[in-house]
């Protein structure tokens, strides 16, 4: 039991910037301009907070600057693909990129070290960030499902020509979702620096990738994203606590999350495929 309240804790933790970027994520995933920028949204989000707190000593700012840069990005990703016609896929990848050099001649520039950048952030952010996730959550499941902007916005994935013939464009619900997942990136990414109290480079470790698959895992809908972050976030606790009592190989363990995402991916892939023959 004295084992198990420090694991749920690491898990709380862990789960928070996945959440945040898998549901943020959610939204260009229903219109059907998946978004695989996540990772490098949650790096600007990440740094930028961190930054502004350094100079302001304000939470509240730290928190809208990670808002406004990763929506910012978020924009310009919408920009190249809606605008300038570049695919979709090789703009996220740019943004990836790009944020994740910016925030190298940023830190560069602002704080001369290309390394560990770190700030007083204090205590107490966890139950915020968990008491604004759970409300963004229901929030979500109310736009997604119980708005016209939500019914339009799931058609935008196979049924654009028909919201095309109504006179509705798709465009601008693909853009708005997009635009939607920098904001909360930009808060998931807030919380890797303030909770930690420093800005380490590339501190996003592929969160923002685990985050698209937490999306499908959860099947593409808020609570089971919810669910999903939180199996992914408790396995991967586990593992960082069981390399301390187990003889097995440490590489082993730090792959379990992986494994378990990888297993959960195929057990998701063909449920619908044996629950169609069932019937």
């Amino acid at each position: 039991m004295e084992n198990i309240i420090p694991v749920l804790k690491s898990a709380v933790t862990i789960i928070i910037p996945i959440f945040f970027a898998a549901l943020g994520g959610l939204f260009p995933a229903l219109a059907g301009c998946l978004n695989i920028a996540l990772e490098g949204l949650l790096l600007i989000g990440a740094f930028s907070s961190l930054a502004v707190f350094y100079f302001s000593g304000s939470i509240t700012a730290a928190i809208v600057s990670a808002i406004i840069t990763a929506t910012v990005l978020s924009a310009l990703h919408v920009f190249l693909t809606f605008k300038l016609r570049a695919n979709l896929f090789i703009c996220g990848l740019a943004i990836n990129l790009f944020s994740s050099g910016l925030c190298l001649i940023l830190s560069d520039k602002l704080f001369n070290t290309k390394g560990v950048v770190t700030a007083n952030t204090g205590t107490g952010l966890l139950k915020w960030y968990i008491i604004f996730g759970l409300l963004l959550t229901a929030v979500s499941w109310l736009v997604i499902y119980k708005t016209p902007f939500g019914y339009r916005l799931r058609a935008c994935d196979k049924n654009s020509e028909t919201l095309v013939s109504l006179g509705i464009k798709p465009q601008f619900y693909k853009t708005t979702a997009i635009l939607i997942s920098g904001v909360f990136c930009g808060i998931g990414g807030s919380f890797l620096s303030l909770n930690l109290g420093a800005y380490v480079p590339g501190m996003s470790a592929g969160k923002g990738w685990i985050a698209l698959a937490v999306i499908f895992l959860g099947l593409r809908k808020p609570a089971g994203i919810l669910i999903a972050a939180f199996v992914f976030a408790l396995a991967e606790s586990v593992s960082n606590y069981a390399q301390g009592f187990l003889s097995i190989p440490a590489d082993f363990i730090l792959a379990f999350p992986y494994i378990c995402t990888l297993i959960a991916m195929i057990i998701v892939s063909i449920f619908p495929k044996y629950r169609h023959n069932f019937k």
